[in-house]
């Protein structure tokens, strides 16, 4: 069984209690499906089923492996590097998120 080799990189170990949704959409005007947290910084991404995929994106710019989803119900990651989808069970909380606009359409 494969294991992820970059759990260090974790430091967001409590989820936020709400998010607006992606950052990045939010400031370009954007819509976003399904949101992803990046477990090293906390930025919040949309998944790669939206038009921008800006969490994927953001594991390009900075390097950062591990997200996970901040969707209603959902509590796996994803480290990028391993490609390697996980349970990490020292991740806390559940986030409440706005609906995503292309639902809405």
């Amino acid at each position: 069984m494969a294991n992820c080799t970059h759990l260090d990189a974790i430091s967001v170990v409590e989820l936020p209690e709400s998010v607006d949704g992606c950052e990045d959409c939010l400031r370009e005007g954007g819509a976003w499906l399904h949101l992803r947290i990046c477990l090293a910084c906390g930025h919040v991404g949309c998944c790669d089923d939206s038009p921008a995929r800006h969490a994927t994106a953001h594991y390009h710019e900075t390097s950062h492996p591990l997200i996970r989803s901040l969707e209603p119900g959902e509590s796996w990651s994803w480290c990028y590097v391993d490609e390697l989808a996980m349970l990490i069970p020292q991740i806390q909380g559940n986030t409440r998120i706005p609906p995503s606009p292309l639902l809405a359409e």
